[in-house]
């Protein structure tokens, strides 16, 4: 009989010990499905919340003339528009080929064969996308105006969303591009002018013309655009 009991006290604690062992178990599995939860909602909200906010930033956008983004025209500092007489129409370059333009940025000129079309075309360009500007300046030859902005406009300023929210304001038939001027591309801007339009006219007479202001204002934006319209161009009318 001592040892019957001996064996079923043995059993107990064997059986008390698996037990134990098994809450320890469902514990462990329960703290990490926790964390596995939290890094999961982590994820989400570190996808979902800059989703939102852009969202939220475009509807604001859209609900918003493009005549109050920026700053003012009276504080825009914008130079009065200059013009050149342009040439390099139809004047292609095997691409690659590096081409120095005198002018920071160029607003005519030769230039790559290799112009841009479909998904190539937006209407906002960061450093990390955009593309040559030897490319840049066909584009102009088929009647975009473009937005050059410096490097003091940076990611997260308000003068960047300003250039960037300026940009979506304009539909692709629109024919109007924003576009990085980098240290490499040539010489700075003038003193205190950190982003330029430009605009090459046509398709007689051909003209550069370009508009030097310190900050941008949707309101500057909208008069050049309006005077220098896509059909005012070398090739009016392509891609």
């Amino acid at each position: 009989m001592a040892k019957k009991s001996e064996k079923s006290q043995r059993q107990a604690v064997i059986d008390q010990m698996r037990k134990e062992q098994q809450r320890k178990e469902r514990m462990r599995g329960i703290g990490i499905l926790g964390v596995a939860a939290v890094i999961v909602i982590g994820l989400l909200a570190a996808a979902v919340i800059p989703y939102v906010k852009e969202q939220r930033r475009q509807d604001r956008v859209a609900g918003t003339p493009i005549d109050n983004i920026g700053v003012a025209e009276s504080a825009a500092s914008c130079d009065d528009v200059i013009t050149q007489d342009a040439s390099g129409s139809g004047q292609h370059v095997d691409p690659g080929t590096p081409i120095k333009y005198p002018d920071a940025p160029p607003a005519f000129g030769k230039h790559w064969g290799n112009f841009l079309y479909g998904p190539e075309i937006r209407n906002f360009y960061t450093t990390s996308d955009r593309p040559q500007v030897e490319r840049l300046v066909h584009s102009l030859e088929h009647g975009h105006t473009i937005l050059w902005y410096d490097a003091t406009v940076k990611p997260g300023t308000a003068d960047y969303k300003a250039v960037k929210s300026i940009a979506e304001k304009f539909k692709s038939e629109d024919y109007f591009m924003a576009a990085p001027w980098e240290a490499t591309d040539g010489a700075a801007f003038p003193k205190g002018k950190h982003v330029v339009l430009t605009h090459w006219t046509g398709p007689t007479k051909q003209k550069g013309v370009w508009q030097y202001c310190g900050r941008p204002s949707g309101a500057v934006i909208k008069s050049f655009v309006t005077k220098y319209d896509k059909m005012n161009a070398p090739e009016p009318g392509a891609a």
